[in-house]
């Protein structure tokens, strides 16, 4: 049976006993906080177990989507090196509220089991908990089960109730005892039954749950009775279809096999060799699934909960591709395959397609603008233990790819794994703690909302003035207040009247200096304490300040002038944005600086070159046109009937502040250019993705887009130099020699297989014969591993019966392949002898048993490794 013919059977048999057939709840349990995600099939009706929620029937069945991932019920280190493990899985499951109990449970699983999907009786064992004689005389007495096959299992994880037949859903809430039934593989696998010492075996693997859920358990561990007694059960869909389908491993049933196959495609595994029984690829099969569900219930990559959890899965997706030879974004084309395995039983799937796909991509394109860098630190560092012969990894270096490089701790511990070296995580944890130290530090500029102030409110004259007198009623430092700061020292002051505009809206707070009778304040920035009350962060450069003193506050003319410019075109651009993109573009956040402004808006594709080009031209217009700038408060509702620009969501007072300029009439209490003419000039710098559906700009105004551009005009006046024509002859010249290029590398390719062809004829007769194999270990001078590979097979057609090591060394690398033809592969293995030779020049390698490729980082080696091939072959035959 096929998993969805699996999954049909399983909700039709229980639907056939009364059950209501229930949809998967999200993976986001939104009513319920305690849980990361939805991780077992009760979730969506624990109120209902509580006694908290009824609902119009008291049996139920599902096929839930889970997923562990993240918080305390996490498999994702596992994938890919265990048969069984996966993030997403899903979980078939038969509920009781307060209807059938524990003799209908176990007569529904053995029938279903038996009956419907003809399992062998003699197959099946099953565990009860030790105490739950009622559930051990059912088995043996009515169902019929070999007592010998009937297991108890008492309190074996250390403490009251702690143990693998008393269920829990967490520290607190519905649980019982519970009864597993387990399948036999055979005793060609190895392992016991549970309970046996040898339990942790793969040839008892448990394929169903029955729990009884007869109390709930408080804070305090105690055990109170449940309204009803119920019943929560849950089988694996990918265990059971495993058994049904004869194979032992999760990954090899038709589901899971569609997507390794896909994978395979997508990371252009035919050409570069992958063997589809990688570790790598059922990760990515794993992955897809995780992903694709996750985005589809609403989570979006981030750097924070559920978030993060979906980008460190993303990107654990790509390096595993990157490791198969992917090299630009791919995993988001496994989404149309996923959608036709899975989109029949879960039509949000098929409706979100689009969208996961655009996510997935957008994330992979970002990761993979930094993993080249970052896996060759990787590489550098693994290289450098080895050569000292440590198995722990730099929690350092682990920091710094993760700050740096986007490489969340679990994936550098998944790499280091594979090679059988750990990562100093105490170390990471250490040098995480020094971020944030350092951060909170350089944030003592932003430490406004830790402040108490109980005073009046500051009066803002900067929309007229730059500089204007004032008081100071209130002095901090180190967040408390204080009568006075002294030279040296970093502080917050509270003035009764300022020209300085304190951040809000996406705007930065104004920097400038505070000049008194006896001192100085440098003002690095401005932000609100209160609504109405302004702090000025900076140092005091000379002398003193004291509370009660006067000062002249002065702020950064220039800096306020470029930030005003930035601000201005934001309006101009965000009304732009509306003409060429569509009236869905909205604001989603914003930070205008006197560098640049930042703007996210809503937008589900990349900008085109022409629709930038489009925005520049028509901002530029309204810069032209040199409107003046209009500010005008009015009532909130009035603003409404002007027709000003709101953004959803925002919460408004009930008098707000209309700035017109040009054609764009928005609200907003930034400080702005007086005509549209001051800007300038206006050029878009980049334009990219952040989330999902949400897109990016940078643009950048007057001095700092004139300079932009006269740097983009030297550097093609530069590059026309060195091609010898003019400029607008560049681009055409550029094109003729990337012509020129592939022209040479296809001569280059050909001359490669012509060698290696002559190397073949030469190399074959360098062979020595060993119990009439011929075993063949040499080098390939100025080879790459296309060559290697292509030398490689002309050789096995030429020797027939044969044992050949081919090698090629360049740049402090060494790359190594390994071939045994069909007729030895029984005595000898291309990936045991590839990893024999790679580890004496410093590398590891594998692959099939008829061929395997390895590198390493000691070329000095090589001579000596190739020499030890003839005796590591001959011990073999």
């Amino acid at each position: 049976m096929k998993s969805a013919e699996i999954r049909d059977a399983f909700l039709k048999f229980f639907e056939s006993k009364g059950h209501q057939i229930v949809a998967s709840s999200s993976l986001v349990p939104h009513e319920d906080p305690t849980l990361l995600f939805t991780n077992a099939g009760m979730n969506q009706f624990k109120d209902v177990f509580l006694g908290f929620d009824k609902r119009p029937y008291s049996r139920a069945t599902t096929s839930q989507k889970c997923v562990r991932a993240g918080g305390k019920h996490n498999d994702l280190e596992n994938v890919g090196y265990t048969a069984r493990h996966h993030t997403f899985f899903e979980m078939l499951g038969n509920f009781s509220f307060g209807d059938y109990f524990k003799r209908d449970a176990i007569s529904y699983a053995w029938e279903l089991l038996t009956e419907v999907f003809k399992l062998p009786k003699d197959k099946l064992w099953v565990t009860v908990y030790a105490e739950d004689d009622e559930a051990f005389e059912i088995w043996t007495r009515e169902v019929g089960v070999p007592s010998e096959r009937v297991i108890r299992i008492g309190d074996n994880k250390g403490a009251r109730y702690a143990s693998d037949n008393f269920w829990m859903m967490g520290d607190t809430g519905p649980c019982g005892p519970c009864t597993e039934i387990f399948y036999d593989h055979g005793e060609h696998i190895w392992g016991g039954p549970p309970g046996s010492p040898e339990e942790d075996g793969d040839r008892y693997i448990e394929i169903w749950n029955n729990v009884f859920m007869q109390f709930n358990r408080d804070e305090q561990g105690v055990m109170h009775p449940l309204p009803r007694p119920s019943v929560d059960t849950g089988m694996g869909l990918e265990r059971i279809s495993a058994v049904l389908q004869g194979v032992h491993a999760n990954y090899e049933i038709d589901l899971f096999q569609a997507l390794i196959k896909a994978a395979y495609r997508e990371v252009g595994g035919e050409a570069s060799g992958a063997d589809l029984d990688s570790p790598s690829l059922k990760v990515l099969a794993d992955h897809i699934r995780a992903c694709s569900f996750l985005i589809a219930d609403g989570v979006i990559p981030g750097n924070e909960g559920r978030g993060y959890v979906l980008r460190r899965i993303i990107r654990r997706a790509i390096r595993h591709g990157y490791k198969l030879g992917a090299r630009a974004a791919f995993f988001h084309k496994m989404v149309p395959d996923l959608v036709g395995e899975m989109g029949s039983a879960y039509p949000e799937l098929r409706d979100g397609e689009r969208r996961i796909t655009d996510v997935l991509r957008q994330e992979e394109e970002r990761f993979f603008a930094t993993i080249e860098s970052g896996m060759a630190i990787v590489e550098a560092e693994l290289a450098a233990m080895a050569a000292a012969d440590k198995t722990v990894f730099d929690g350092n270096t682990a920091f710094k790819l993760h700050d740096t490089y986007g490489f969340p701790l679990d994936l550098t511990a998944d790499i280091c794994r594979e090679r059988d070296v750990t990562v100093d995580a105490a170390a990471f944890d250490a040098a995480m703690t020094r971020q944030k130290e350092q951060a909170r530090a350089a944030g003592k500029f932003k430490m406004a909302a830790n402040l108490e102030y109980d005073g009046p409110a500051t009066t803002f004259h900067g929309y007229e003035l730059l500089e204007e007198k004032g008081n100071i009623l209130a002095l901090y430092k180190d967040s408390a207040p204080v009568n006075e700061l002294l030279e040296g020292e970093i502080g917050v002051v509270v003035l009764d009247h300022t020209p300085f505009y304190a951040e809000s809206g996406g705007q930065v707070g104004d920097r400038g200096e505070l000049r008194a009778a006896a001192g100085i304040f440098g003002v690095e920035d401005t932000q609100k304490i209160q609504a109405a009350v302004f702090g000025h962060h900076g140092v005091v450069r000379t002398g003193r300040l004291a509370v009660g003193q006067g000062v002249s506050a002065r702020v950064d003319v220039a800096a306020r002038a470029a930030t005003a410019r930035n601000h201005s075109v934001t309006h101009l651009m965000h009304k732009a944005l509306r003409e060429v993109l569509g009236a869905h573009v909205q604001q989603k956040g914003s930070l205008v600086d006197p560098d640049k402004t930042r703007f996210d808006f809503a937008h589900t594709a990349p900008m085109s070159a022409e629709e930038i080009r489009e925005v520049e031209e028509i901002v530029n217009r309204e810069i032209l046109a040199n409107s003046a700038t209009q500010a005008e408060v009015m009532a909130l509702e009035a603003a409404q009937k002007s027709g000003a620009m709101m953004l959803f969501g925002e919460k408004y007072a009930d008098e707000v502040r209309v700035l017109s300029i040009g054609s764009s009439k928005e609200l907003c209490g930034g400080t702005h250019v007086s005509r549209s003419g001051d800007i300038g000039l206006f050029k878009i710098i980049s334009e990219g993705g952040v989330a999902a559906g949400i897109r990016r700009i940078e643009a950048i105004t007057g001095e700092n887009a004139l300079r932009y551009l006269q740097e983009q005009e030297r550097r093609v006046q530069g590059m026309s130099a060195l091609l010898k024509v003019q400029p607008d002859e560049a681009a055409e010249r550029v094109a003729g020699i990337l012509d020129s290029v592939r022209m040479l590398e296809k001569e280059v390719a050909r001359l490669k297989s012509k060698l290696a062809a002559s190397q073949g004829d030469d190399l074959a007769r360098q062979a020595v014969e060993l119990a009439g194999v011929k075993v063949l270990a040499a080098v390939l001078e100025g080879a790459d591993v296309p060559t290697l590979r292509e030398t490689l097979d002309k050789l096995k057609d030429k020797l027939k019966s044969a044992v050949i090591v081919l090698a090629a060394a360049s740049e402090g690398k060494v790359s190594l392949i390994a071939g045994v033809t069909a007729d030895q592969t029984g005595k000898v293995k291309a990936g045991e002898l590839v990893n024999f030779v790679a580890q004496q020049v410093g590398g590891k390698g594998g692959g099939r048993p008829d061929m395997a490729q390895a590198g390493g980082t000691r070329p000095e080696n090589l001579p000596a490794a190739l020499a030890a091939v003839r005796g590591w072959v001959e011990a073999k035959l």
